[in-house]
């Protein structure tokens, strides 16, 4: 199917689209974080010329919960059949803009924390997640989040 907007002007509004509040990733994300009890976090706030999905700035975390399709993880193949070398390229780029940021912010001091959609998804969809069994993707996104409760002393979190 042939695009009805000229290259530039797709640009254009690709570039405007700006989504927040992603079901899959950052919701869920408040979710276990309202769960743990986990306090002094913001949304989307701009450090070192990065906008993690969220900072906790007294202890200089930033947390990135990245979509699976847009930052080319291997669970699936996601990569389109249409236009396959446009989306690979695009993926690709991602990559090494997010590898770049995460440098960029470790550099200036910050503890970075990636987190794959599908680990989240995963955890949050297995039945057995509230009684602590974890999935294998589950242990990734658990190591995660116990490596930043650990950042916190309790009375900060309580």
């Amino acid at each position: 199917m042939t695009d009805t907007v000229s290259k530039k002007k797709r640009s254009e509004i690709m570039k405007a689209n700006k989504p927040k509040g992603n079901k899959s990733t950052e919701l869920r994300l408040i979710e276990l974080f309202r769960q743990l009890n986990m306090k002094g976090w913001r949304r989307n706030y701009k450090i070192a010329g990065a906008i993690p999905d969220f900072v906790f700035l007294k202890k200089r975390i930033a947390i990135f919960a990245d979509g699976c399709f847009w930052h080319g993880h291997n669970c699936r193949n996601l990569t389109p059949k249409q236009n396959s070398e446009y989306w690979q390229k695009k993926i690709e780029n991602n990559r090494i803009r997010d590898k770049q940021i995460s440098e960029r912010l470790e550099r200036k001091g910050w503890k970075v924390i990636r987190i794959w959609e599908c680990e989240i998804k995963e955890q949050m969809n297995y039945p057995a997640a509230s009684s602590g069994e974890l999935t294998p993707r589950g242990i990734k996104l658990t190591l995660a989040m116990h490596s930043l409760q650990q950042s916190f002393s309790l009375d900060e979190c309580l």
